[in-house]
């Protein structure tokens, strides 16, 4: 059986109610949260950072809410998991397929995997989870982790 999305998800690396006034700065909360839990290098904020300037992950999802999913490369991540931030108020990603264009991001997927397959793996079981327009609802609404586990469980 599958595991869940909300199984990849270290409770103490969900972020409710961020404020930032740019992607960075939420890629950088998430980036040394999960460093804190011993999931990343001290590397890998930096990486996640540079690589979103070059290869952004803004998904336009055509609802209330668009998400964000940061990476980066195996090698800045000690043990696979994923951060969660659910931001106070928008802020712009570069577009993943025009990324000329901005994208207002209001949650943000962290992803630390440290094997190419599975990253592709949790890419598609996040792509699943925020095609529901009830589960970004959810999200957007928690205000707290077991209300993120409810909806991603």
């Amino acid at each position: 059986m599958a595991q869940a999305l909300i199984d990849h998800i270290d409770p103490e690396a969900i972020l409710l109610g961020v404020t930032a006034d740019s992607n960075e700065v939420v890629i950088r909360q998430l980036a040394s949260r999960l460093e804190a839990l011993g999931y990343v290098k001290p590397s890998y904020a930096d990486a996640v950072v540079k690589r979103e300037q070059t290869m952004p992950t803004g998904l336009p999802l055509g609802l209330a809410e668009n998400v964000a999913v940061p990476h980066t490369d195996p090698i800045h991540v000690i043990k696979a998991g994923v951060g969660l931030a659910v931001l106070s108020k928008p802020v712009d990603f570069a577009n993943m397929e025009e990324p000329d264009e901005a994208v207002s991001v209001g949650i943000v997927f962290l992803l630390a995997i440290n094997d190419k397959d599975k990253q592709i793996e949790m890419l598609q079981e996040i792509m699943g989870t925020i095609q529901s327009p009830e589960a970004l609802a959810g999200l957007k609404q928690a205000a707290s982790v077991d209300d993120v586990r409810a909806v991603l469980s």
